[in-house]
C-alpha cells in the first residue's frame, strides 16, 4: 500500500488533520522555518549577487532528522504550509533541507483545516510557486539589510542594544509624528447653544440645537459672539420652516480581513494585536469540539481579502433565512470595494461552518477563544443579511435671523444590526421626535443652555488605530502588524497606558537619529513602494534580486555617511555633580532601558545607581524649587516638582519662565507657540519672539 507523508507548521495542526486522512498518511510537523539567515553574520553574498547563505535554525537538526526517516518511508510528500508567502518559503526550505526531488514532493495549500478543504487540496497539489518564495526572500534579505546594518549604528550611538528594522522604524515614527501634533496642538475656543422648546400637548420637549442663519453654518468662537446671539433671539418667537423625512440604510459590514479583526478585537473585547492573533491562530488550528474531535472552526488567519467562497456564501443565506426570516438574507454576495491588490487571493476570516453557533461551541472553548469567534461568527453572518433602514427627520427651527435644526431617528428595519453592531458605531441620535410635529405646531422657549468647549488635539495611537494607519498607508502586510507593534513596545521605544500608546525617550532619540541618518527608511511612501515592489515579485512581473540591487548601494552610502559623521561624535558619559554616596566618586549619566538614569563610574566595584532628575532651568509655577523631567513606570516623559511628592506640580508639555500677561499663570511650550496653561484663558504667543 503506497504511503504519504504530510509535513504542516505546527504541532496542533497534525492533531486536526489526522483525523481528517486514513491509515496510509503520516502527519508531521516542522514546527515553523527549518532554515534562516545566521544570526551572527549579514549572511547575504553582496560579492555574488546577493545570494543569501541559508543555514538550518539551531534545534531544528533532530526535527528534520525525524523528518527525513518519514521521508524515507514515504512514497509521496506533500509540503501543507500555511498559504501564503512565508508558509510557500517554509515549504520551499524543507524541499531543500530534505533534499526532495519533484517526482516525489507536491504542495498542497488549505484555506481552512476541515475534512473537505484537506481532502480537496490532496486532489489538487501543485508544484512549489517560486514567485511567491521570491516575494519572501526579497523581504527577508531587505529586513536583514535594515537591521544588520543600522542597529550597530544606533548601538554605537546611544549605547545600548537598540535596533532598527525597515517596517518597524516607519511604525516608531508615525506615533512620534502624532506625539508631535499633540503637543503642538493649540485647543480653541467654542460654544454650542441648545434651546429646550416646549409643544403644546407633549410632555417631553424639543431639544434644538443652533445651527447659523438660515444660508449658512455659524461657529461660535467666543462668549462676546454667544451674549450677542442671545440677545437678539431673547424676544423671538421659534417658528417651524421644514419638515423633511428620509429613508437612511445603514449597510452590512464586510467580513473581517486581519487588519479590521485586530482592529474590532481592540475596541470590542480589548485584545492587543497579538492576542487577537494568538488567538485566532487557535481557532483556525483546530479545536477539539465534544463529539465531533478537533477540527478548524475559523479560515485563514492572514489575509487582506474580503472574498468569501461561494459555497459559504450559500450556506450563510440559508441559515440567515432558516434562523432569522427570508428578509434579514441578503439577496447576492457582498463585493469588497476598490481594486486594491489582496495578497494571495485568500478568502477572508469567517467560521469554517456557520451553522456552528458561538452558543453550540461554548462549553469547547476558553473564554477568550469564545469571545474572539463569537466576535467573527456575527461579523460574518452579518455581512451576508440585508441592510438595516432607518426614517431620518430633519427639522429647521427660526428664531428671528437665526436658524436651530432638531435631528432624529427611527428604526424602521434591524437588518443585520439583529447580530451585530460595531464597537465604536456612533450613537443613534438621542433625539425622540415628538409624535405631533407639524408645520403648525406651536413652540414655547423653556430654556436656552450654551456650553463652552475646547476643540481636542489628534487622538494618540492605540494598536488598533497604528495598525489601520499601517494598514491604508500601504506599509507590512497582514502577518507583520502584530509583530511590528510587540517589537516597538518590547524595544521600549513605545510606551502603552490605558490602550494609548506613547513614545519613550529612547524612541524618540532612535527616531531622531533615523529621521537624520537614514531619511529614506523611514520614509512612508519609500516604504509602501517597496510593498508594491515585493507585490509584483509575487506576481512574477519584476526579479526579486533587481529589488535588492536597487536598495543596497544607497543603503550603504547612508550607513558609511552615518558612521563617519558618528565618528566626530565623541560618546562619553556626562560627569555629574550628584556624589555617589557609597564610594564618593562624582556619578555619570548612563542610558538603559528606559532612558538616562545615573550609575557611579566605579563599576563593577561600585554598583550603585539612582534615577536621573534632568532640570530643565525653570522653577516649579507651584514650590519655586526646580521642575524636572520625570517618567512615568512605563516611561513616558512629563515634567514635575524635584520636591514631589511634597509638591504635586506635574505637566505634560514643557513649562515655561514666562508668566502669562493676561491672567499671570504659568506658560507651557507647544510646538512653536507659548500657551497659557489655563485653557479658559487661551493667551497664546509665538515661541520664539520671546527667546530673542
Amino acid at each position: 500500500m503506497a504511503h504519504y507523508l504530510v509535513i504542516v507548521e505546527s504541532p496542533a495542526k497534525v492533531k486536526t488533520i489526522k483525523k481528517f486522512l486514513g491509515s496510509n498518511y503520516t502527519v508531521a510537523a516542522s514546527q515553523g522555518h527549518v532554515r534562516d539567515l545566521p544570526k551572527s553574520s549579514l549572511g547575504i553574498d553582496i560579492e555574488h549577487d546577493y545570494e543569501p547563505k541559508y543555514i538550518t535554525i539551531r534545534g531544528k537538526g533532530d526535527i528534520l532528522a525525524s523528518l527525513r526517516k518519514e521521508v524515507k518511508k514515504s512514497d509521496k510528500v506533500y509540503l501543507a504550509t500555511d498559504p501564503d508567502r512565508e508558509g510557500e518559503a517554509i515549504s520551499w526550505h524543507l524541499a531543500a533541507a530534505l533534499k526532495l526531488d519533484d517526482k516525489k514532493m507536491r504542495r498542497i495549500t488549505f484555506n481552512e483545516i476541515t475534512k473537505n478543504a484537506v481532502k480537496a487540496s490532496l486532489k489538487a497539489p501543485r508544484s512549489i510557486d517560486m514567485n511567491l518564495v521570491d516575494a519572501q526572500q526579497a523581504r527577508r534579505v531587505l529586513d536583514r539589510m535594515v537591521g544588520y546594518m543600522i542597529s550597530p549604528i544606533l548601538w554605537a550611538k546611544v549605547k545600548r542594544g537598540l535596533s532598527a528594522g525597515r517596517v518597524q522604524s516607519v511604525a516608531l515614527r508615525l506615533v512620534a509624528d502624532r506625539e508631535e501634533e499633540i503637543n503642538a496642538f493649540i485647543p480653541e475656543e467654542y460654544w454650542t447653544l441648545d434651546a429646550a422648546l416646549r409643544i403644546k400637548g407633549e410632555k417631553r420637549p424639543l431639544i434644538a440645537r443652533f445651527y447659523g442663519t438660515d444660508k449658512k453654518k455659524i461657529t461660535i468662537r467666543s462668549e462676546e459672539e454667544l451674549k450677542e446671539i442671545l440677545r437678539k433671539i431673547e424676544n423671538e418667537e421659534f417658528k417651524i420652516t421644514d419638515i423633511r423625512t428620509t429613508e437612511r440604510i445603514r449597510k452590512a459590514p464586510l467580513p473581517f480581513t486581519t487588519s479590521t479583526l485586530q482592529q474590532e478585537a481592540a475596541k470590542a473585547l480589548n485584545f492587543g494585536t497579538q492576542k487577537t492573533m494568538r488567538i485566532a491562530q487557535q481557532l483556525y488550528e483546530g479545536i477539539d469540539i465534544k463529539g465531533n474531535g478537533t477540527v478548524g472552526v475559523i479560515t485563514y488567519l492572514r489575509t487582506d481579502s474580503t472574498r468569501i467562497a461561494d459555497e459559504a456564501d450559500v450556506a450563510a443565506r440559508e441559515y440567515i433565512s432558516a434562523n432569522y426570516g427570508a428578509e434579514y438574507a441578503a439577496a447576492r454576495q457582498a463585493s469588497p470595494a476598490g481594486d486594491k491588490k489582496i495578497q494571495d487571493a485568500h478568502e477572508a476570516i469567517r467560521p469554517t461552518d456557520i451553522t456552528r453557533t458561538p452558543a453550540s461551541l461554548k462549553d469547547s472553548l476558553t473564554r477568550d477563544q469564545f469571545r474572539l469567534y463569537q466576535l467573527i461568527w456575527k461579523r460574518f453572518a452579518a455581512s451576508r443579511m440585508n441592510p438595516a433602514r432607518y426614517e431620518a427627520t430633519s427639522v429647521k427651527i427660526s428664531a428671528g435671523e437665526y436658524c436651530f435644526t432638531v435631528a432624529a431617528s427611527k428604526l424602521l428595519f434591524d437588518g443585520f444590526r439583529s447580530v451585530y453592531t460595531e464597537a465604536d458605531e456612533e450613537k443613534e441620535e438621542s433625539n425622540v421626535l415628538v409624535g405631533h410635529l407639524s408645520m403648525d405646531s406651536v413652540l414655547t422657549k423653556e430654556e436656552l443652555d450654551p456650553k463652552q468647549h475646547f476643540t481636542q488635539p489628534p487622538a494618540h495611537y492605540t494598536e488598533a488605530s497604528l495598525v489601520k494607519a499601517l494598514e491604508e498607508l500601504g506599509i507590512g502586510r497582514p502577518s507583520t502588524y502584530a509583530p511590528t507593534i510587540s517589537i516597538i513596545l518590547g524595544r521600549r521605544y513605545v510606551t502603552k497606558e490605558a490602550k494609548n500608546l506613547y513614545l519613550t525617550e529612547i524612541g524618540e532619540v532612535v527616531n531622531n537619529m533615523m529621521k537624520q541618518s537614514f531619511p529614506s527608511i523611514v520614509d512612508v511612501n519609500f516604504t509602501a513602494n517597496m510593498e508594491g515592489l515585493l507585490d509584483m515579485v509575487e506576481e512574477g512581473k519584476v526579479a526579486w534580486k533587481e529589488i535588492i540591487r536597487n536598495f543596497y548601494p544607497d543603503l550603504e552610502e547612508a550607513v558609511q555617511k552615518a558612521e563617519k559623521e558618528l565618528e566626530t561624535v565623541k560618546i562619553e558619559d556626562e560627569v555629574t555633580d550628584v556624589i555617589c554616596e557609597e564610594c564618593g566618586r562624582n556619578m555619570v549619566i548612563k542610558y538603559g532601558p528606559h532612558g538616562k538614569f545615573l550609575a557611579c563610574p566605579g563599576f563593577p566595584e561600585c554598583r550603585n545607581t539612582k534615577p536621573y532628575l534632568e532640570k530643565i532651568g525653570v522653577p516649579c509655577p507651584v514650590c519655586g524649587k526646580d521642575v524636572v523631567i520625570r517618567k512615568t513606570k512605563k516611561g513616558r516623559k512629563y515634567y514635575g516638582c524635584e520636591n514631589n511628592p511634597e509638591c504635586e506640580f506635574m505637566s505634560w508639555q514643557k513649562p515655561s519662565r514666562e508668566k502669562c500677561p493676561e491672567c499671570g499663570g504659568y506658560m507651557v511650550e507647544k510646538g512653536n507657540k507659548l500657551v497659557c496653561a489655563n485653557e479658559k484663558c487661551g493667551y497664546v504667543t509665538t515661541l520664539n519672539k520671546k527667546k530673542e
